[in-house]
């Protein structure tokens, strides 16, 4: 059976939904943040990385949420929530998967670390706030008319992009962002999600 070690408002919240979505079984250990917000000895010892989501599956310990999602849809998924194989929709599903952790999260990340300390470096801030600005209009013209981000149906992509979407908001840079916020409320009410949240807790934690 599969066991995921999750950390409390991380990234492996978007394993738990998929894993709820598809109905598999499997066993949750949750990991709590130190009073430096980093993980702990306990989740080191099952990966080096010290990181979640981490899967273990058999033989098999796999970090990174893209690489995990693939996994568990490519196992036990029946061709739910992923395009078909060998199509121009994959293709671009795929991009999505590796864009949310990619080009979006290093401008993401420095944004939020500006509001964590007061201010950004001079030189960071001129390099993040255009890139958040150029990654968020990349979004909002892929969705289009939705609702998702590969048109009706719900994918992996969108599940990845859940984390994303969870920093943006609690980093106030949806506003005057119509469409992507419209866009996160939709997730937010996916079964898949709610559940996701009763299992694992809150997404993220607050910024700011």
């Amino acid at each position: 059976m599969i066991t995921l070690h999750h950390l409390q408002t991380s990234r492996s919240s978007r394993i738990i939904w998929l894993l709820e979505a598809l109905g598999v079984e499997y066993a949750l250990i949750t990991h709590k943040r130190g009073a430096d917000m980093r993980s702990g000895a306990d989740l080191a010892a099952v990966h080096p990385l010290g990181k979640a989501p981490t899967l273990i599956d058999g033989d098999l310990v796999l970090v990174e949420s893209s690489a995990v999602l693939r996994y568990i849809a490519g196992r036990y998924g029946n061709g739910k929530f992923v395009p078909a194989p060998g199509t121009n929709a994959h293709a671009k599903h795929d991009e999505w998967l590796d864009y949310a952790e990619s080009s979006l999260m290093m401008p993401l990340m420095f944004s939020l670390l500006g509001l964590m300390t007061g201010g950004l470096p001079p030189a960071l801030e001129g390099f993040a706030k255009p890139e958040l600005a150029k990654a968020l209009d990349y979004i909002g013209a892929g969705l289009g008319e939705g609702p998702y981000l590969m048109g009706a149906e719900l994918t992996l992509a969108d599940m990845q992009m859940s984390y994303c979407l969870a920093l943006l908001e609690a980093g106030g840079f949806l506003a005057g962002r119509p469409a992507l916020t419209a866009y996160w409320q939709r997730l937010q009410a996916e079964p898949g999600f709610q559940r996701t949240l009763e299992i694992g807790g809150p997404i993220v934690m607050p910024f700011g």
